[in-house]
This record gives C-alpha cells, sequence and structure tokens, in this order.
C-alpha cells in the first residue's frame, strides 16, 4: 500500500510571473509537502529575467535541490517532456534531464510522446519512441531514476497506446506518470483507466477539469496545460486517492496541475481532507 503525499508543479505560479525560487517559497507556505519543477534545454529569456519558473538544464542540480531545502519541501519529479518521435531533440534532453534529476534529487523525471514528425508512420513512430527510451533507459536504471510516461498526445490518449508505448522497453526505469485531467478530456473514464495502471504507477498529474472545459472539448483534444482547482471539476479525487493508495509504489506524489496560486491553495485543502480521511480509515 502506498503512501500518498500531495505536491504542486510549479506551473501554478505561471500566472504570476516569478522566478523558479520564489515559486518554490509559495509552495512552501501554502503548505505543500513536494513541488515538480520545469526543466528546459538552452536559455530561455523569461526565466533568465526572473518572469518564469522553469529551470534550465544547464544551471547547477544544486539550485533546485538548495532551494527545496531551503522550502522545507520535498521534489516529486522533473516535468521534462519532450516529443520522443523527434530523436534529434528527445533523446540528449532526457538523458540530460535524468542526470539532472539524479544530481538535484528528484525521482521521477516525466514525459509524454510529444508531437510527432509530420512525414513518418505510426509505425516508425513507435521504433524512432523505443530508440529514445531504451537509451533513456539505460542512463536512469544504474541512477535509479523512473521515467514517468503520460497520457497527452496522439498515441497515448487511451489505454492501449499508453500501454503500447510502455511496452516499447522492458525497463524497470519506466513507470507511468498518470494525468487524471488528460484522460478525461481524450474521452476515457479517468478512473477506470487509473486502476488499470495502478501497478506501473510512479507519480500523478492532479489535474481537474472544469464543466464548462469538459462540455466544450471532451473528445477534442488529448489533454491541457492545467486544470481548475481540484474539487471544482469532475474528476472524483476520493476515487483517486483510493486508487493510489492500493498502488504497490513505496509513494505516491499527487501533483497538483492547476493555473493560479488560489486554485492551488483550494487543491491543496480539498485532497488534503481526501488523504486524511481515507489514510484514518484504512488505519482503523
Amino acid at each position: 500500500m502506498a503512501k500518498i503525499a500531495i505536491g504542486v508543479n510549479l506551473e501554478f505560479v505561471r500566472s504570476a510571473d516569478k522566478p523558479f525560487e520564489w515559486g518554490v517559497e509559495e509552495a512552501a507556505r501554502i503548505g505543500y509537502e513536494y513541488v515538480e519543477p520545469m526543466v528546459h534545454w538552452g536559455r530561455e529569456l523569461l526565466s533568465e529575467a526572473g518572469y518564469f519558473h522553469s529551470v534550465s538544464l544547464l544551471d547547477d542540480p544544486y539550485r533546485i535541490r538548495r532551494a527545496c531545502q531551503r522550502a522545507g519541501v520535498g521534489l516529486s519529479g522533473l516535468s521534462s517532456h519532450t516529443p520522443l518521435a523527434k530523436p534529434e531533440v528527445s533523446l540528449e534532453y532526457l538523458k540530460q534531464a535524468i542526470r539532472f534529476a539524479a544530481e538535484c534529487g528528484a525521482p521521477v523525471v516525466n514525459t509524454d510522446e510529444g508531437p510527432k514528425p509530420s512525414w513518418t508512420t505510426e509505425e516508425e513512430d513507435h521504433v524512432l519512441m523505443r530508440y529514445v527510451l531504451h537509451e533513456a533507459a539505460g542512463v536512469a536504471e544504474p541512477r535509479g531514476i523512473r521515467i514517468g510516461l503520460e497520457p497527452h498526445q496522439q498515441y497515448s490518449k487511451s489505454p492501449a497506446g499508453l500501454d503500447r508505448i510502455y511496452g516499447l522497453v522492458a525497463s524497470p526505469a519506466i513507470g507511468i506518470n498518470f494525468d487524471t485531467g488528460n484522460a478525461f478530456l481524450a474521452g476515457e473514464d479517468p478512473i477506470a483507466w487509473l486502476e488499470h495502471v495502478r501497478d506501473r504507477l510512479v507519480h500523478l498529474h492532479a489535474k481537474d477539469i472544469s464543466v464548462a472545459q469538459a462540455d466544450a472539448e471532451r473528445g477534442k483534444v488529448t489533454g491541457t496545460a492545467v486544470g481548475c482547482a481540484c474539487g471544482d471539476g469532475v474528476i472524483d479525487w476520493r476515487k483517486v486517492v483510493g486508487i493510489c493508495r492500493q498502488a504497490p509504489a513505496e509513494l505516491i506524489v499527487l501533483s497538483v496541475e492547476c493555473g493560479t496560486i488560489e486554485q492551488a491553495e483550494r487543491s491543496l485543502a480539498h485532497l488534503r481532507a481526501l488523504v486524511n480521511e481515507l489514510g484514518a480509515a484504512g488505519s482503523g
């Protein structure tokens, strides 16, 4: 039975135009136990100027480690999404993100398959993804880092599609980073799908979808950047927490993906109440 903890993806401070360190301190102020930073390759103007929360993989990984230690929060993983079917982009980026994670103390690097090349076939795309994941797993395994595959793009938008990507490489380094909101918007039942991947779960994006967005986009898109506050939308968080508690992993972090600080505050209150309630019920 997994321990459940609550974290937040630093996308929640994107609308505040603040840097990484500020976002970590704000997550700690709200009461989150874990954070999930975003990393990028090269240099990016807004981040360098202190108006965006992403951290360059060219920075010292101890920048992340020190910021989390100062704030008293843990790292649930790194948001390191990259197009797996474009190895000229994804291979070295993902390998560098894994090495970066090992140094900064993040146990998981999260990715989806990303946009595909316009000219390749489905079979070719899966060969390309297998190549990237095989090479990345070889870097992740000796470092004890897990690669969390997320449902988001054209192939992972269904349980069978995500299973196929997961099965491309037989490695203990590869697991599932389930995204509740993406699964719902793709037209699937997120609770049934989460149950299906429970034993492979290494991380969870706690993303709720508003009724308005559900009505407008469900079945038309394969995901969304952030959701509404957890508890304000269509996701049954009581069932999500219950399934995650049954996962064989030692720890599953529910990493909230929402768009504002106020939504992050309400998400934590809603999820914390459920985790405490179900934890007490399970121990009785």
